[in-house]
């Protein structure tokens, strides 16, 4: 099997703030757009965010875990510079997105700070100077 991530599903309770949150705060564009069931948006080459309704989820995939805290998972948007993380997130704030973290100094050398969506989903946006840090950004 080859090393590859070519979709990731978060199952949301409002698909509409999502949508809303996703296409037109941010401007992403849609891939597929099933209301009330499922909205697909490409984020990266071979990479699309799939957001579905928690009902239409729970058919396929299983009973959702509720219960309070945080999803034990973050979604990452690498930046080529440590200004654009500001950048960012301020476009995220701007479009709805509550702020968790403001953007800091990493001990690593880097630049981060988290959002989060409509759904609680955590966004980290990062500048990582690093070799890894580059080979995820377009080229």
């Amino acid at each position: 099997m080859d090393p590859r991530l070519s979709f990731v599903t978060l199952a949301v309770r409002d698909l509409d703030a999502a949508r809303a949150f996703y296409v037109d705060g941010l401007g992403w564009s849609p891939e597929v757009d099933v209301p009330g069931e499922v909205l697909m948006i490409r984020v990266g080459q071979q990479v699309v965010l799939s957001l579905w309704a928690e009902a239409e989820f729970e058919a396929e995939v299983g009973p959702v875990r509720q219960g309070p805290g945080v999803a034990p998972l973050t979604l990452a948007h690498n930046v080529a510079t440590p200004e654009e993380v500001d950048v960012v997130l301020a476009t995220a704030r701007a479009a709805g997105a509550s702020e968790v973290v403001p953007a800091q100094e990493r001990s690593w050398g880097g630049r981060t700070g988290y959002f989060a969506d409509p759904e609680g989903f955590r966004w980290e946006v990062a500048w990582n100077p690093g070799p890894v840090g580059r080979l995820v950004l377009p080229t």
